[in-house]
Parts: C-alpha cells; sequence; structure tokens
C-alpha cells in the first residue's frame, strides 16, 4: 500500500511539473531595440538557452542602452552591442569591446541566417564560442538556385526546402550557416534594417552619424505575439 501510494505521489509530481512546465511556456519575451531610424522587435530562441539568458540579462542591465550600431555593411549585416561604443566620437576606434566573457557555441542547423536573423558576433576562435555582449542583424540578400547549390557544396551543409525558399525569396546570409550562433529573430521593423544599412559608412563600415540604440524586454502572451506581429511558435 505504501508503494502504491508513492507510485501516485510520484506520478502527481510529474503530472503538476508537467502542468507547470506548460503555463510557463505560454509566455515569452519580445525584445525591443529602438533607434533614430526605427524600432525592431525580436524573439529569441529556446534552443539557444545560453544566449537567450546573456541577451535578456544584459537587456535588464541596460547594459546596450547608448552603444552603437558600430559596424553596418550593405547587402551583410549591421552590428552592435560593443561597450567602448557608448558616447563614441566620430573617427574613435570602436568594435573591439567586450564584457570579458564568451558562452558556448550553441549552432543549429534549424536556426539559420535568414534576413532579420539575430546572432551573436565572435573572434576566430576555434570552439567558436560567441562574444559575451556583441552580436549582428542579419540583412544579406536574395540567392538564386544555383548560388545556393554552389554554397552548399562549399559549406558541406544541406539546407532544408523551406530554407533554401526563404533565401531565395527574403535573403540573408547563408554562408554564415554552421559558423555563427543565431539565437533570435526579428519579428517586427524589417525595414529598420535597410534604414541602418543605407546611412553613409566610413572606411571601416562605422555610420558618419552615430546610430545608437535602447534595448528592452517586455513579456507577452504567445498567443498576443502571433496575433500581433505573425510569428509562428509552431515552426
Amino acid at each position: 500500500m505504501k508503494n502504491k501510494k508513492t507510485i501516485l505521489l510520484s506520478i502527481f509530481c510529474l503530472i503538476s511539473v508537467s502542468v507547470f512546465a506548460q503555463k510557463k511556456s505560454k509566455k515569452d519575451e519580445v525584445v525591443t531595440i529602438k533607434t533614430d531610424l526605427g524600432t525592431m522587435r525580436f524573439i529569441l530562441f529556446d534552443e539557444t538557452p545560453k544566449h537567450k539568458a546573456n541577451f535578456l540579462k544584459l537587456a535588464d542591465e541596460k547594459f546596450y542602452d547608448g552603444t552603437l550600431f558600430h559596424r553596418v555593411i550593405d547587402d551583410f549585416m549591421i552590428q552592435g552591442g560593443d561597450p567602448t561604443s557608448k558616447n563614441a566620437k566620430p573617427g574613435d576606434r570602436v568594435g573591439n569591446g567586450e564584457n570579458g566573457y564568451k558562452i558556448p557555441a550553441e549552432i543549429s542547423p534549424k536556426l539559420y541566417h535568414q534576413k532579420g536573423a539575430l546572432a551573436a558576433a565572435r573572434d576566430n576562435n576555434p570552439a567558436k564560442e560567441s562574444s559575451g555582449c556583441q552580436f549582428y542583424i542579419v540583412e544579406g540578400r536574395k540567392w538564386s538556385k544555383n548560388e545556393l547549390a554552389k554554397q552548399e557544396a562549399r559549406a558541406a551543409r544541406k539546407l532544408t526546402e523551406d530554407q533554401k525558399k526563404v533565401y531565395e525569396t527574403i535573403g540573408g546570409t547563408p554562408h554564415l550557416d554552421g559558423s555563427y550562433t543565431v539565437f533570435g529573430q526579428l519579428i517586427d521593423g524589417m525595414e529598420v534594417i535597410d534604414k541602418i544599412n543605407s546611412v553613409e559608412k566610413d572606411a571601416k563600415d562605422r555610420p558618419e552619424k552615430n546610430v545608437p540604440m535602447k534595448v528592452s524586454v517586455k513579456k507577452m502572451k504567445k498567443k498576443k505575439i502571433t496575433k500581433k506581429y505573425g510569428w509562428n511558435y509552431a515552426a
């Protein structure tokens, strides 16, 4: 009888944990990056828990507020998150600032460099560990079927048919897949990437006029995120 009670108690605990997890997962964080050129919103992937937790922590600490999009390359990406870029004057060297630690790579073939992807910058370390703070947002370009086939051959990586379709119709940077951790995706404000990328840059790809950011996080129901921004959690 005692054993039966123990088993029933264990089952009840498992059910309780499962129900709690389901309730907990009904909400998600929406990350907002505001700039003078517009506002972008992102969701962060549960498949990259270390990167997600780190970005949310830094955003909560206001680490990114006042930092610049310091590296902007047409048809490629916009990069930011360098703490030394805060209040940087024109001509100041920026881009090498860090926050003292790296994050283990969380690279997944399911998470790829489509336009609007949020990914972690890194140096050339062999483990592909990410910067603890610097990130980039993909602009990229559209790719033809032949270009994607050549890219797959060089990268020895097979793209899914859905991924190919996205690269062909929306665009991205498939040559970065497998080398950097993608940990989020833009869900609102795609045109802002293009606006930032269209500004005048100097020889080091830094915007001539500073593009500072302010980052905030808001917890929302997943159903509301889907309804408001069209993000499909089942995808």
